[in-house]
């Protein structure tokens, strides 16, 4: 019998979208029986870095990136890094998601900049900020990771566009800070995602999909992610692309995407 050949597209689950019914480590089980081949997720605070480590171990798969937590949920904070009156928060927060990061082997902390008034002391802020996160990651072997966010999805949102993030990279030339690529939010702010991803490439810690603008499975809407995952892995890309998308219907009976897209990074 011929062994099947392996896919160079290589998927993570994220898992502040998907099977967010379970606790994390249910829901890291069931990603693994659904063919991920690592997962990522958004704030696992809420269970012991201990559980979650044991269910990555049982499975097999990797946590490739945590978030730092984001402020007040409630309130609409959707990060604090870029907030010049909460940096004793932002570092505490930073300092968290560092250890617990460090506590399940994961690859990356995302610093979530928040909704700023866009101001100069804003932007050193979250300079500031990063600078703080990388010197503290880097004896733990962990990127940290900067997301654009676009403006309709968090209106305010400090960083939107991949080019100010790759210049904000290369100023503060940090090895271990890197661009989280989210398709979805490049396409609603920018578009000409095939090139950026390919021009960027270097920059690039992480990529994430969604279909647009709906922000379901990534197997409709205006992006062809087929192209988009040829263009990518094509350019050089070695990492995981991360399916951080809200499910139509059932999460499983979404899932055929996944065997379709690693058959054609097979072939």
């Amino acid at each position: 019998m011929t062994k099947a050949a392996q896919s160079m597209y290589r998927f993570s689950a994220n898992l502040g979208f998907l099977w967010t019914e379970l606790p994390l480590d249910q829901a890291i089980i069931r990603a693994a029986d659904a063919g991920f081949d690592a997962v990522e997720c958004h704030w696992p605070y809420d269970l012991q870095a201990s559980q979650v480590l044991q269910a990555l171990q049982k499975t097999g798969l990797s946590m490739l990136g945590i978030n730092a937590r984001c402020g007040d949920r409630l309130a609409g904070e959707f990060g604090l890094a870029a907030l010049p009156a909460r940096v004793a928060e932002a570092r505490r927060d930073i300092d968290e998601a560092i250890a617990y990061a460090a506590a399940i082997n994961a690859g990356a902390v995302h610093v979530m900049a928040g909704k700023s008034d866009a101001s100069q002391e804003a932007h050193q802020c979250y300079r500031e900020n990063l600078a703080y996160a990388a010197s503290h990651a880097m004896p733990h072997g962990l990127t940290i990771l900067i997301e654009p966010i676009n403006q309709l999805d968090v209106p305010g949102y400090h960083v939107s566009y991949v080019e100010d993030v790759v210049d904000l990279i290369t100023s503060l030339g940090c090895a271990n800070i890197k661009l989280m690529f989210d398709c979805y939010h490049t396409q609603i702010m920018q578009g000409d995602i095939c090139r950026r991803l390919t021009t960027y490439l270097d920059h690039i810690g992480h990529v994430q999909i969604a279909a647009v603008p709906d922000r379901g499975e990534p197997d409709a809407g205006e992006l062809f992610y087929p192209a988009v995952l040829a263009a990518l892995y094509g350019a050089g890309y070695q990492g995981f692309v991360g399916a951080e998308y809200r499910p139509r219907d059932n999460i499983d009976t979404g899932l055929g995407w996944l065997a379709k897209f690693k058959q054609a990074g097979s072939s």
